[in-house]
C-alpha cells in the first residue's frame, strides 16, 4: 500500500505537488487550488504534531468502524468525503507559498520516519500508529491532487 515514508511515492506526489497551477480546474469540491492545498499542509502539520486538533464526536461515535474501510485497502478516498469545520480554507490563498509550505512538510514527514510523527489521536479516526498515518496522509495527498486532475 502506497505511504509516504517510500521515497518514491512521496517523490511522485511532490511532482505531482508541481503541476498544479491557480487556474486548475475542480472536478468536484468548492476550495481552489490554493485553498486545496493549505488545507493539505494544515492536515501535514497534524501528522507531524505541529498542530493538536481535538476529537470530533461524530469521530469518536463511528471514527473506528470507518479507519479500517478508508486505510485497509488501496481505494482511492471518495469525492466530496467530509472534512472536520476547523480543517476548511474558505480565505484566499497564495498558491505558491502554500505549495512550498505543504513541500516542506512532506519532506519532513517522510524523511523523519516512524519518529517524527505525531503519536497525538487523528480528529476523526482517534489513535494511528506512523503507518497509518503515512497511508492516510498519501491518500489525503492524492485525494486533493485528483480533484485538479493532477
Amino acid at each position: 500500500m502506497k505511504n509516504l515514508y517510500q521515497p518514491a511515492t512521496a517523490a511522485e506526489v511532490q511532482a505531482r505537488l508541481q503541476t498544479l497551477r491557480p487556474d486548475s480546474a475542480r472536478q468536484w469540491g468548492t476550495m481552489n487550488p490554493a485553498q486545496a492545498v493549505a488545507h493539505c499542509a494544515a492536515s501535514m502539520e497534524t501528522a507531524v504534531g505541529d498542530t493538536l486538533p481535538g476529537r470530533v464526536l461524530i469521530g469518536r461515535i463511528i471514527g473506528w468502524l470507518i479507519k479500517p474501510l478508508v486505510l485497509g485497502n488501496e481505494e482511492p478516498m471518495r469525492r466530496n468525503t467530509p472534512t472536520s469545520p476547523e480543517m476548511r480554507v474558505a480565505d484566499e490563498r497564495d498558491l505558491e507559498r502554500e505549495r512550498q509550505r505543504l513541500a516542506r512538510l512532506i519532506d519532513r514527514f517522510a524523511t523523519g520516519g516512524p519518529s517524527a510523527c505525531t503519536t497525538h489521536p487523528h480528529s476523526f479516526f482517534g489513535r494511528l500508529t506512523p503507518q497509518e498515518w503515512a497511508v492516510l496522509m498519501y491518500k489525503h495527498l492524492d485525494h486533493h491532487l485528483r480533484q485538479f486532475g493532477a
